[in-house]
Order: structure tokens, then C-alpha cells, then sequence
């Protein structure tokens, strides 16, 4: 036990109470390398300060912004290169962003005014958000989704392919599709031993957790803030993309289920993987839980109110239901929402917070319906420039992709339900499909499988793609659209050689 005792008076600059990190900290801290990379960091602050209050910038405000925006958005594409934390771009993006903003409005009172509007419409996305991930982490952690999972039977390849994308779809429709991603997921390493067709499975669970949180507004999260926001209603939204999600989905099943890696490359034994014990009371949990999500655009329908509200509720009921059951049981605190809020993914919550304010602040300064115009004047239809962003979503984030065409399309010249705000939220939420990093649940899937992105983008683009587009042609079929493609085509510019 020596060995793993600190020496005395040695005490890395937080303090750690973990002794072995502490040790750790020893063998690596390298003051000098640390100082260095403080005063860079420093001078790079002071630098971007002189800079912004220039006066140049409150002459070229457009300009400056365009600028921050494209770096800070590039820090958020490159993260993984950069080493630096998408959630701190994003921040110091927002606040840079107004604070050019404040600079070259007419006054610093009209600039404040937009930071409070913009902060009250993205507090609503964030409140929601938070509430969503907590009550899902508290079923989670009561092994409520085993209600699911363990009804899933099946060792037949192709049979097992269908029956994990459509319980995925059906699941994302309710949870989030991050959630459903690592749900399933960890269900697959229970019932298939390591191999190419599990690959090939957790690849499904992408497409279809993109495809089933598409249909709902409490499915993904650029649906909820259109939303939130009053461009798609609940029930319309169902009606309208449910078929098109749903064919996303099959085709690119349907195509799977002829490739080698599923005929005959399945696990056909019996053999369950044990999986963990379901909590005491799950059951209770998992239905007032899931009962709180479905409850949440009932809720908003009765009162009126915002859905974060309805959200909130939820979560209060699930919270002192919990405290009732677990009362006096001081081994199960794990169970209890102070212990799921330490768990859930905070950092996401305020990822979204910088680039909802970032895009606002765009729309504060008119930006984006200057971008609405020139896309306006250079796309021949709606419908194209919807099935452009779930294209562009599928290099980069579909949240700033979404919040900005909302700034761009205001509802009185766009009115709510209109196809394209339906063709907006089915493009955006299955986009991300076509790579393994044009979504979250993709990304949870690469890191969970060890999945290259290489791999991704040869052995699942196509499938996911050709899923895609066949959900926009649905989505026009049903609604008695003249498809003529070639016509269509030969309107986009750059395809017309004008």
C-alpha cells in the first residue's frame, strides 16, 4: 500500500482526493509546456479583444461576424484535430458574436433587447433538453428499457437486422436518438459475439434512430426545436413524415439484407449474454417515464404552454416518485435524479446553448435573411434547398444547419406545417445518416464499436443515401407532387452552366 500513497506535501494545483491521479499528475505535470500554453491562450484573448473593439469592426459588422462564425464553426468541425472541446467553441463563439453585434448596432439597448428575446426562445430548447436527457438517464439507470430489449428473441440474421431497426425507430420516436443509439447498442453486445455483422447491425441502429426521432417532435432534437419554435405542429408532423421515415429506413434494410455480411453471417446460436438485474420498481419507472415524454405535447395542447413546461412537470413527478420509492434506501442513491443530473451529457445541453445565441445573434443582424434572399434568387425550389440541408448535415452539425434556416424563413412568409418545414425536419434528422460523424447517434456508435469512419462511409453511406432520397420522393408522392427530375436538375445553376 505504500506504493499507492502520495508523498507528503505533493498536492496537484486542484488538490486531487484520488491518490493515484494525483501520482499520475506528478509523473506528467510539465510546468513550463503549461505556462506556455496559458500565455497563448491569454494573448490570443487579449488579441481577439483589441480586435473586435477596432473600429473597423463596427463599420464591417456583417463582415466580422461572418468571419468569427466561420472559424468558430470550424473549430466545432475539427474538433477531434484541435483537441479543443466543441461546447467551449461554441461558447466563446456566442459570446464573441454579441459582443460584435453590440458594437455595431445602433445602440447597445436595441443590441441587449435581441440578447434577451434570442436568450428566451433558446432557454426554452435547453430547459427541454436537460429535462429529456434526466428523466431518460433515470430510466436508464433503473434498467427499464429491459422491458424492451429482452423481448427481442430472434437469432436469424436477417430476421434479427429488421426487428433491431424497427424496435430502434419505434424507440428513438419516444427517447432521443442518442439515447436509443447507446440503448441498442449495448443490447447488440448482449446478443451477438463481435464480428462484421454486428458492425453491420449497430449501422441499422444509426439509420434508424435518425430516421424514427424524424416523425416526432420530441424525437431529435432539430425537430423539437421547430417545434418549440411554432414552425411544425405535433400532429401534422406525425402524419406528414411518418411513411417518408419509415421508408428511409426500409430501403436501406431491404438493401442490407442482401449483402454477405448479414446472409449467413449471424450468430444462429441460442445463447443469451446475461445483461443486468432490472432495478426494484423499474417497471413503475420505465411507464412513468416514458408516460412523461408522451405526455409532454399533450400537455402543451390543454394549456398552451411552452413544452419545456410540460418537460419540467414530468420530470418533478418523476423526481418525488423516486424519492417516495427509494425512501430510507441509502444503497440505491444511483437511482435518484441528484445522481442522474451528475450523469447526463451537460456539455451537450450547453453545445446547443452557444450555437442557438451564435445563430441568433446572425439573425439579430439580418444576416441569415440576406443568405434567405440569395438563396431565394439562385434555387429554383423550397424543396431543393431543404434536400441541400440534409445533405450539408451530413458533414456538419444539423443543429446550427436548423437554427439558421429558422432565422432564415420567418412564419409569415413561410406558415407553419408548410411542406417545407416538414421536408426541413425529415431532411435534418435523417441527413446525418449518410457519415458516421453527421450525427450524434453516429458518433456514439463509433466510439461504442471502435467503428472507422472509413468503414462507415463504404459499407453504409450508400445504404443510408439511397434511404434518404427515397424518403423525399415519398414525402412528395404523398403529397401529389409532379416528380420530373431531369427539369428539376437542369434549374440548379451551377448544373445549368449559368
Amino acid at each position: 500500500m505504500k506504493e499507492l500513497m502520495p508523498r507528503p506535501g505533493t498536492c496537484d494545483p486542484l488538490c486531487s482526493v484520488d491518490e493515484l491521479s494525483s501520482q499520475d499528475f506528478e509523473a506528467t505535470y510539465q510546468p513550463k509546456t503549461d505556462l506556455l500554453k496559458a500565455l497563448a491562450i491569454l494573448a490570443s484573448a487579449a488579441a481577439g479583444a483589441v480586435a473586435i473593439n477596432h473600429s473597423w469592426v463596427a463599420a464591417n459588422q456583417d463582415i466580422a461576424m461572418a468571419i468569427v462564425f466561420g472559424l468558430g464553426y470550424a473549430g466545432i468541425i475539427f474538433e477531434e484535430s484541435l483537441a479543443f472541446n466543441k461546447s467551449g467553441v461554441g461558447l466563446l463563439m456566442a459570446v464573441s458574436l454579441w459582443v460584435i453585434r453590440s458594437i455595431g448596432a445602433p445602440s447597445v439597448d436595441i443590441a441587449v433587447n435581441e440578447l434577451s428575446h434570442a436568450s428566451a426562445e433558446v432557454s426554452e430548447i435547453v430547459f427541454f433538453v436537460l429535462g429529456a436527457m434526466t428523466i431518460v438517464e433515470i430510466v436508464d439507470a433503473h434498467q427499464g428499457f429491459k422491458l424492451v430489449t429482452d423481448n427481442i428473441t430472434t437469432r436469424n440474421p436477417r430476421t434479427l437486422l429488421w426487428v433491431i431497426g424497427f424496435v430502434t425507430f419505434f424507440l428513438s420516436s419516444v427517447l432521443d436518438n442518442l439515447t436509443s443509439t447507446i440503448v441498442m447498442v449495448s443490447l447488440l453486445r448482449k446478443l451477438v459475439p463481435p464480428s462484421e455483422y454486428r458492425k453491420f447491425l449497430g449501422a441499422v441502429v444509426v439509420i434508424a434512430a435518425n430516421a424514427g426521432g424524424a416523425w416526432t417532435p420530441i424525437g431529435d432534437v432539430t425537430t423539437t426545436m421547430l417545434w418549440i419554435h411554432g414552425q411544425i405542429s405535433t400532429l401534422q408532423t406525425m402524419k406528414d413524415l411518418f411513411i417518408p421515415s419509415v421508408v428511409s429506413l426500409a430501403v436501406p434494410l431491404a438493401l442490407m439484407s442482401l449483402t454477405s455480411e448479414v446472409d449467413g453471417k449471424g450468430d444462429d446460436s441460442s445463447n443469451i449474454m446475461t445483461s443486468e438485474q432490472m432495478a426494484p420498481r423499474g417497471q413503475l419507472v420505465f411507464s412513468v417515464g416514458i408516460g412523461a415524454l408522451i405526455f409532454v405535447p399533450v400537455f402543451k395542447s390543454i394549456t398552451g404552454l411552452p413544452p419545456y413546461m410540460g418537460m419540467l412537470l414530468g420530470l418533478g413527478v418523476l423526481w418525488i416518485l423516486t424519492d417516495a420509492i427509494h425512501y430510507g434506501e441509502s444503497s440505491r442513491q444511483r437511482l435518484k435524479v441528484p445522481q442522474a443530473l451528475s450523469r447526463i451529457d451537460t456539455q451537450g445541453a450547453l453545445f446547443f446553448l452557444g450555437i442557438l445565441l451564435s445563430v441568433s445573434s446572425l439573425e439579430a443582424a439580418g444576416l441569415l435573411r440576406e443568405l434567405a434572399n440569395y438563396l431565394d434568387a439562385h434555387i429554383p425550389n423550397l424543396e431543393l434547398t431543404a434536400s441541400a440541408i440534409g445533405i450539408v448535415s451530413a458533414i456538419i452539425d444539423n443543429v446550427p444547419l436548423v437554427a439558421a434556416t429558422m432565422g432564415m424563413y420567418d412564419l409569415s412568409s413561410i406558415p407553419q406545417d408548410a411542406e417545407f418545414w416538414q421536408l426541413v425536419a425529415y431532411c435534418a434528422g435523417t441527413g446525418g445518416s449518410m457519415l458516421v460523424i453527421g450525427s450524434a447517434a453516429g458518433v456514439a456508435f463509433m466510439g461504442m464499436e471502435k467503428v472507422d469512419f472509413f468503414w462507415y462511409m463504404k459499407k453504409v453511406s450508400g445504404f443510408a443515401l439511397a434511404g434518404y432520397t427515397a424518403g423525399i420522393f415519398a414525402y412528395l408522392a404523398t403529397h401529389n407532387h409532379q416528380i420530373s427530375l431531369p427539369t428539376t436538375l437542369a434549374q440548379v445553376p451551377f448544373l445549368s452552366g449559368s
